[in-house]
């Protein structure tokens, strides 16, 4: 098959690769017996310090964890038949650990994952179990369920909070997990919802699309909100703030922004170290604010699970397209690739097609 291959870092190519065997079982993990042919791969973030910062766990390797595609060959007996459209769970628990006899996958001391510690979506085909498996509605066109796995890591931050309707929210960080999140948000009764950023087209995406956009070049995004709310006191702010960007910067402005009793996320993959001033960590006690950490997301109980619902939701009330700067054939991905990590053009959310 072919496939987008990071051979050593920085070094991709597009190139023939192996098929992927049916696996049977390993350790504990389910056989990987359906052969599932991706059409559709989007690039994560963390995709580029993997490609070019040494951060992949070996190689040669696959990436790609963000994918949609078409059961192509299933067992006899299989709910998936082959022609059945999907999204896969890139996640592959133990299933023997304590986290994962709760369900609580994401948590799991000892698991595999696709596009990282084993080929994954920028290849022609994968071999995965049924219990990665997720259906696509009939509704769902294939392009937005490559969105599936983002979308269901903005909505698991989501839940973190205890949201009633008509909340004020700041979403830091206008890109397509801060924007999702801001979506997400917005279903759930949230109303305003700010999104605050430095870049201008991602802010312009936000405000076409509802939200009220906060440019962080010009302003502090805490003093804003404070502003925008009618409020000047120290003590108010939003109701629930997500930081969705990952720098120290943006993670201080959250607490900064938080109003009294509010709730802040931690959602972006931080880089640098995140040091809080004595007034600031005074702020958060005295103003009782309570902040949660995020990761990935849950697929059990199933039916009831965050995949499930982002299924559900995608386009109609979650709009994924708007979100999508590139879509490109993967025999491009080297060149792609490297215009993302030079900034050699403006990106947003960048998906292949196979």
């Amino acid at each position: 098959m072919k496939a987008l291959v990071l051979r050593q870092n920085a070094e991709l190519e597009f190139a023939t690769v192996a098929d992927p065997v049916n696996e049977a079982a390993s350790g504990h993990q389910p056989v990987k017996d359906i052969l599932v042919q991706v059409k559709f791969s989007g690039i994560c973030g963390s995709d580029i310090p993997r490609a070019y910062k040494s951060k992949a766990y070996h190689y040669p390797v696959v990436m790609g964890h963000e994918f949609s595609g078409i059961v192509r060959e299933a067992p006899a007996g299989s709910e998936y038949a082959p022609g059945t459209r999907v999204v896969v769970f890139p996640l592959l628990p133990c299933y023997q650990c304590s986290a994962c006899k709760t369900g609580d996958y994401a948590q799991c001391s000892a698991y595999d994952y696709y596009g990282s510690r084993r080929d994954g979506g920028f290849g022609e085909y994968v071999r995965v179990p049924a219990a990665n498996l997720f259906r696509v509605p009939d509704g769902v066109d294939l392009l937005s369920a490559a969105m599936t796995e983002p979308c269901a890591v903005a909505l698991h931050g989501v839940e973190k909070l205890d949201i009633r309707a008509g909340m004020s929210a700041l979403i830091i960080g206008a890109g397509p997990i801060g924007n999702m999140v801001a979506q997400w948000l917005r279903v759930k009764g949230c109303d305003p919802v700010y999104i605050a950023d430095v870049d201008s087209k991602k802010l312009e995406i936000a405000a076409g699309m509802g939200f009220i956009p906060i440019d962080s070049s010009k302003v502090d995004p805490a003093d804003e909100v404070r502003k925008l709310e009618g409020t000047g006191a120290e003590t108010d702010g939003a109701d629930c703030v997500v930081e969705a960007v990952g720098f120290p910067a943006t993670f201080l402005q959250a607490t900064r922004a938080a109003g009294r009793f509010g709730q802040i996320v931690f959602m972006g993959n931080i880089s640098g170290t995140f040091s809080v001033p004595e007034k600031d960590f005074s702020r958060i006690l005295r103003n009782e604010i309570r902040i949660a950490g995020t990761w990935n997301s849950r697929i059990e109980p199933r039916g009831k699970d965050e995949w499930t619902r982002v299924l559900q939701f995608l386009d109609s009330r979650i709009q994924v397209k708007p979100l999508m700067s590139h879509q490109v054939p993967i025999s491009q991905g080297k060149e792609i690739f490297d215009s993302v990590y030079g900034k050699k053009e403006w990106f947003n959310k960048v998906i292949f097609e196979l």
